[in-house]
């Protein structure tokens, strides 16, 4: 009996612990630079890599569509577009993809971890780095 309820305890744990680092499902963005929230972000995993597609825009711009983008995707519209591409899971962290600025047109290395409800989102260029903190949508 106290086996088996050893057992259910550790299984419960690392469920909760699993579950805890998972970034899959919606995210709000919130701009570094104001504050505000930006869009809604569908993180998902196919393959064994992570990508995130914008499914909303919260802050509405003059143009929604990607005039800055590059490559094929210049012109495209910003919602349903691949914003963060070829994500890895590596311990707690998820790394060795890339992440586009819509509004900008750039394309950074990423780099993301959970801490709590927030996630981290890093994009890097050579040295130079930002970190953004998006929330967990209900």
């Amino acid at each position: 009996m106290m086996r088996n309820l050893l057992f259910f305890a550790a299984a419960l744990l690392f469920a909760v612990g699993a579950s805890a680092a998972d970034i899959t499902g919606k995210w709000r963005t919130i701009d570094d630079e104001t504050g505000q929230p930006k869009s809604i972000v569908e993180i998902y995993e196919r393959n064994g890599k992570y990508y995130g597609r914008v499914v909303d825009l919260l802050m509405k711009p003059d143009d929604t569509i990607c005039e800055k983008c590059p490559g094929a995707r210049q012109g495209q519209p910003i919602v349903g577009m691949n914003i963060i591409t070829d994500m890895v899971k590596k311990g707690d962290v998820y790394e060795g993809g890339q992440i586009l600025d819509p509004a900008k047109g750039k394309v950074y290395d990423a780099k993301m971890w959970r801490e709590g409800n927030t996630l981290k989102v890093r994009g890097y260029l050579g040295f130079f780095y930002r970190t953004q903190s998006w929330q967990r949508v209900q």
